[in-house]
């Protein structure tokens, strides 16, 4: 490169410093905002919780009543009227929308990839993919409507003692709703493996459902993974549709025992709905409490999604 080609580039960079500047700043204030709000919101948590709890209210400056942060975590009895702070209730009904949607979308879920990455032409994917994704855009105060409008007359069919609000109902809808997203980020691990592992297979006379079951579904386990746990965190933390199918009472039901599914209970997302639409007083106790099923949520969501990023990272394949 001559002296004159030097010259050019260095004038051309000079010139071009302060947009580039400009470009690293803007992008900077993206991501420092991003992480700023999040930092904002573990903080009100954070700081609004403690002034629920005996312990730490003190502390905080809260003077009148407080809760036992033992008697928080471990009671199962969730009446506000009554003072009595049993988040138990409340998680109990959240995990079983989550073993209930996890039972319905995990496996049609990963059939659906399946078929979209290995058996389906370009012409059906092209289609069947982006009505996932509108199903994924629909809102989801919609899903609870269709589960009692639709879903709890037709399981009353089945179980004629089931009540107009039940977990069962809301399961179901919760299912439906992240089958696109298990299904999405699936597909997506799916046809990131190299086709040299595909006609490898092949090659050793395996059949088309071998090689998907037993080489692209092995190869791509970190990333299905992954969408189950994304999918069950966004079921954990699905407010309307549960608000509007799983009922408004508290109650600690057995998420293992099949018949407590046809019950109705309240779980934390709807009882936060609850908390805010009902009538409590501002900076009381019930409101205090609002704070505290948040923090328990977050921690919950959180970590799903530290084992989410554990086992991407044990388990991914590169290639």
């Amino acid at each position: 490169m001559s002296t004159d080609d030097l010259e050019a580039d260095l004038t051309r960079n000079t010139e071009n410093a302060p947009r580039e500047l400009l470009t690293r700043s803007f992008f900077f204030l993206c991501a420092a905002l991003s992480v700023v709000t999040t930092i904002s919101i573990v903080g009100l948590l954070i700081t609004e919780a403690s002034k629920f709890f005996s312990l730490t209210a003190p502390l905080m400056g809260v003077a009148g009543e407080t809760a036992n942060l033992v008697d928080f975590l471990t009671g199962t009895t969730w009446q506000i009227h009554s003072k009595e702070f049993g988040v138990m209730a409340l998680i109990s009904a959240t995990l079983m929308v989550t073993i209930g949607s996890a039972i319905i979308a995990l496996p049609l879920g990963v059939a659906t990839a399946i078929y979209l990455s290995e058996y389906a032409s370009p012409q059906a994917r092209s289609i069947l993919k982006p009505a996932l994704e509108i199903l994924a855009g629909v809102p989801t105060v919609v899903y609870g409507f269709f589960a009692l409008i639709y879903i709890t007359p037709a399981l009353r069919v089945v179980f004629p003692n089931i009540g107009t609000f039940n977990m069962l109902s809301a399961s179901i809808v919760v299912g439906i709703m992240i089958i696109p997203m298990v299904a999405s980020i699936s597909e997506d691990a799916m046809s990131a493996v190299p086709d040299e592992l595909r006609q490898a297979g092949y090659g050793m006379g395996a059949t088309k459902f071998d090689v998907s079951t037993g080489i692209v579904v092995p190869a791509a386990l970190s990333g299905i993974f992954s969408s189950f746990i994304l999918a069950l965190s966004r079921a954990i933390g699905e407010t309307m549709a549960v608000t509007v199918a799983a009922g408004a009472q508290a109650k600690f039901l057995n998420p293992l025992n099949p018949a407590s599914y046809l019950e109705g209970a309240l779980p934390m997302t709807a009882a936060m709905v609850q908390l805010l639409t009902g009538d409590i007083t501002g900076g009381g106790l019930a409101y205090r409490s609002l704070f505290a099923i948040g923090l328990v949520l977050f921690v919950i969501t959180l970590i799903m999604n530290i084992i989410s990023d554990f086992v991407a990272r044990r388990y991914r394949e590169v290639y």
